[in-house]
């Protein structure tokens, strides 16, 4: 029987250069979404998953997370005095109970591997989700959630993946299934895989299934990326140690269901906060309208 998942890694430590100038002074995971920071989306994604324990790897200039996640007495006891109750208890919703988050420094921007590495120690050896908070999945059953019922059922590593027209299939990590695209199980079933190639030229993928923000690993990989060498960019790429990982280890892909938002991308945040604030069911009428009279204009 496989260990289940408690832990989550949320490599939080990037410097959001695609969302300049707005991320100069405020923490990419920090920009809002509607009314919410990015990060309290990953966060109740992660809670909705069975996540117990969630790492946070920041790094430099990253101290406002951190505040994010703790009590701000002046502003609570503010709100309690004018009685304002509902929106307190939205605030006091996205703190973590004890023990249930820790923050870890990466000291220097190596890398995605890297910063997966940076939460050895918090790990363990238990299997653990990574999140990529700036990849914003909105789905009815939370993508992490339907990631954790694929392993469930088939255990080793998983991978969600999302679909892009053929032609897009050169600017991003790409899975290759065993058997090929026509042992493809389909959308929510889990299918083996083979290999993952990154950035392949274009007409050569093996699929047109992309690596997405989600993933499910064995600890295994810590020893991987220990000794993992630069790749791309002068990085610790995860997705080299995670094809190591291969070699000895199964690995599914699982695309999910749901629609996932770019917001590390200006168009992407954009695209993120009117289809969030369409989905609101307090906002979603008023938001239609707003967007409607602009189009209009």
């Amino acid at each position: 029987m496989s260990k289940p998942i408690r832990k989550a890694v949320m490599p939080v430590a990037g410097l959001g250069t695609r969302v300049l100038p707005g991320a100069k002074t405020v923490a990419k995971e920090l920009l809002n979404v509607v009314d919410r920071p990015i990060i309290a989306y990953a966060v109740a994604e992660a809670r909705a998953a069975g996540i117990e324990h969630i790492v946070m790897v920041t790094g430099r200039g990253k101290q406002a997370l951190e505040d994010y996640f703790d009590h701000h007495i002046e502003l609570e006891a503010q709100l309690a005095a004018k009685g304002k109750t509902e929106l307190l208890a939205e605030i006091l919703a996205d703190l973590p109970k004890a023990g249930e988050m820790s923050f870890v420094r990466q000291m220097r921007p190596l890398g995605l591997g890297h910063a997966v590495w940076c939460a050895r120690d918090l790990i363990g050896d238990e299997p653990f989700a990574v999140i990529l908070p700036d990849m914003l999945m909105a789905a009815e059953r939370p993508a992490l959630a339907q990631a954790v019922d694929a392993y469930d059922k088939v255990g080793g590593n998983i991978i969600v993946v999302e679909p892009v027209a053929e032609e897009d299939t050169h600017r991003y990590g790409v899975v290759a299934l065993e058997g090929g695209r026509e042992n493809y199980a389909g959308r929510g079933a889990p299918t083996r895989m083979q290999a993952m190639v990154e950035k392949p030229a274009q007409g050569t993928a093996p699929s047109n299934l992309i690596v997405s923000g989600r993933y499910i690993l064995q600890p295994e990989i810590f020893d991987l990326l220990s000794a993992q060498e630069a790749g791309a960019g002068g990085e610790v790429q995860l997705t080299d140690s995670m094809v190591k990982l291969m070699a000895t280890q199964d690995f599914h892909a699982l695309e999910y269901d749901g629609v996932t938002y770019d917001c590390g991308d200006k168009i992407g945040l954009l695209r993120a906060n009117v289809a969030f604030a369409l989905m609101r069911p307090d906002l979603g009428a008023e938001a239609r309208s707003a967007v409607e009279a602009l189009l209009r204009a």
